[in-house]
């Protein structure tokens, strides 16, 4: 085992010794209850089953059959989502044949931050990560359950499931995805296009064209943001059947799965292998969780969803943890926006079951971790296939080489020796960078400050030519209390045109941006934010800053006197209202009131 992975959990298991003890006393405290339907009242009892069919209400009731509970984030707002209309009667049909009963127990939202990015709605993004887990939560407060399927894939959906799920770390649980769309049009090529938008050289129809051809049918977008960053992570946790992640929404193997997680649910649910979600997710699952975004490539997001996430199961980790870990983490996969392949191209040259595979055999994770598949993470290094006499699933080794070189490879020959994400610290505060794909003579970017505090300012100053010049854009007054943090996509093309002429171009910020800066230095999640009064709001336009991935430093270059007299920029009244009001956003001023920090994975709910 790497000494520094075997250090860093250690020291997350100390830190966390008393908020863990709590929270597995409190597991223990319900696991030992008797059953829902045998403890509550027969008023509580007759509610509970009054909508089921006379066979379920006799298995339940007097067979004491297993009851399993759907949370389902179904929806065909999102592509992603819309395969999961017809998965409950599915689950519901196998759990049958298995002898137990299904229900239904709550939907929570979810959005597409696809659809809302740069507009309002995206200020409501990350607040509805805590809202999913809220809704979850109400859900399974029936308390008739003993166990859960959890259907939900994209960006704040599966890390609100699994905070929600895990405030009933007595109930074993089961991810549920439902896989990606097929190959569209390149990642490569419509990111040229949105550049040459941003230029003025082709118009919307074209680009509208770039678009729907790369975002085109039911399934997760192919492109490894936050949403396919979540399916590898549960891989590398043990939550998923094995293998699950990225199998297309339209294959028979994909039913099958679905298949097989009811089976897996219901046998983590037996005496013989009973296995809570609070008892699974421990110190060792959330350091392989976070080793493989960092092997990977993954989504910035994680930084603060997994924060959460690990918080939920009294675990405490933060930024350094995940730096100390990428120095020793290699790079074993290049997925846009870190390469030009997408999870099509990644599940075919070996996928999530290639990369703990290497990982593995590497020592860069831990192998002996309860999994809804065993005591053990080895079966995530199988591949999944339909047994075509049997229509079962069956598990193959894979190939000790990588089917696609280009895509993943071998831990002894990996991309990069280290996981290409950076703790950048200094008189500015504490940030995350993502250099994966940022060329290396643009891991340090010194020059004069160019500060905005909306991402419109910032478009109208670039269409104006006020930026063909080295420079550090700081966008300020975008963290979790200001506006909900929202991702600031928007900025990515104009960066990347400015960069591409030459100039020396970085982005400092306190919004998000969920690594897809791609090949643009950017200090993200700057913490604490401006508006609870963050260094970040010192800083005047014309300063010189140095962002530095090399040695870690985020450092504004002023008379550390100067610095110190300085008084902080104030948000104008008028973005101060318009971030709070309409399209719902006056809903959520409670939220912006109470919610922690970044880098305490801005939880609304401590």
């Amino acid at each position: 085992m790497n000494k520094t992975l075997i250090a860093v959990t250690e020291r997350i298991r100390q830190r966390s010794a008393a908020t863990r003890r709590r929270y597995l006393d409190g597991i223990e405290q319900l696991a030992g209850r008797k059953r829902g339907i045998e403890r509550m009242g027969c008023a509580n009892v007759a509610h509970a089953v009054a909508a089921m069919p006379a066979n379920d209400k006799l298995r339940i009731v007097e067979e004491k059959a297993p009851n399993l509970a759907i949370v389902t984030a179904y929806n065909d707002m999102l592509s992603a989502h819309q395969p999961y209309e017809g998965y409950p009667a599915l689950i519901r049909q196998e759990a049958h044949a298995q002898g137990a009963t299904v229900q239904v127990a709550s939907g929570v939202p979810a959005m597409c931050d696809g659809v809302t990015q740069g507009l309002p709605g995206m200020e409501l993004s990350l607040f509805s990560r805590d809202n999913i887990a809220m809704s979850t939560a109400i859900g399974l407060s029936h308390d008739v359950f003993d166990a859960a399927l959890l259907l939900g894939i994209c960006d704040k959906i599966v890390p609100g499931l699994l905070i929600g799920a895990l405030h009933f770390g007595h109930l074993p649980c089961v991810f549920v995805p439902a896989g990606p769309m097929g190959t569209g049009l390149s990642n490569s090529e419509k990111g040229k296009v949105r550049e040459l938008y941003a230029q003025g050289k082709v118009g919307r129809d074209e680009l509208l064209k770039a678009e729907s051809a790369a975002y085109h049918s039911a399934g997760t977008c192919t492109f490894y943001g936050t949403a396919n960053s979540n399916q590898m992570l549960l891989e590398a946790m043990g939550l998923h059947v094995p293998g699950a992640a990225f199998v297309h929404p339209q294959e028979p193997l994909r039913e099958a799965l679905t298949r097989e997680a009811v089976r897996h649910a219901l046998a983590i649910t037996a005496k013989a292998r009973y296995t809570p979600i609070g008892r699974l997710v421990d110190e060792r699952c959330i350091v392989n969780a976070m080793v493989a975004l960092l092997a990977t490539g993954g989504s910035t997001n994680h930084l603060i969803h997994w924060v959460a996430v690990a918080r939920s199961a009294g675990i405490l980790i933060d930024w350094s943890d995940f730096s100390a870990l990428s120095a020793v983490v290699p790079l074993l996969s290049r997925v846009y926006p870190n390469g030009a392949a997408d999870v099509n191209q990644f599940q075919a040259a070996g996928g999530p079951s290639f990369v703990i595979r290497e990982l593995l055999d590497a020592g860069l994770m831990h192998e002996d971790v309860l999994s809804v598949a065993g005591d053990s993470l080895r079966p995530y290094t199988r591949c999944p296939s339909l047994d075509d006499a049997t229509g079962q699933v069956a598990w193959q080794d894979l190939a000790p080489e990588s089917g696609d070189e280009s895509v993943v490879r071998q831990a002894d020959q990996p991309f990069s020796a280290t996981g290409g994400l950076k703790l950048l610290e200094g008189n500015l505060g504490r940030a995350v960078i993502k250099v994966s794909a940022v060329p290396d003579d643009r891991h340090t970017v010194e020059a004069p400050a160019r500060i905005f505090t909306t991402q419109e300012a910032m478009l109208a100053a670039f269409k104006a030519g006020e930026l063909e010049r080295d420079v550090v854009v700081v966008v300020r007054f975008q963290g979790p209390q200001a506006n909900g943090m929202p991702e600031l996509h928007k900025l990515t093309p104009p960066l990347a045109v400015l960069q591409g002429k030459g100039f020396k171009v970085a982005l400092v910020t306190d919004g998000r941006m969920s690594g897809a800066s791609g090949k643009v230095p950017a200090a993200i999640h700057v913490s604490p934010e401006a508006l609870a009064g963050g260094p970040l709001g010192k800083l005047r336009d014309g300063d010189v800053v140095r962002m530095d991935a090399v040695t870690g430093a985020l450092q504004a270059l002023v008379p550390e006197a100067e610095w110190a007299a300085r008084e902080q920029a104030q948000i104008a009244p008028e973005q101060a209202l318009e971030n709070g009001h309409g399209l719902g956003r006056e809903l959520f001023a409670g939220l912006r009131r109470n919610v922690r920090a970044a880098e305490e994975g801005a939880i609304t709910w401590l």
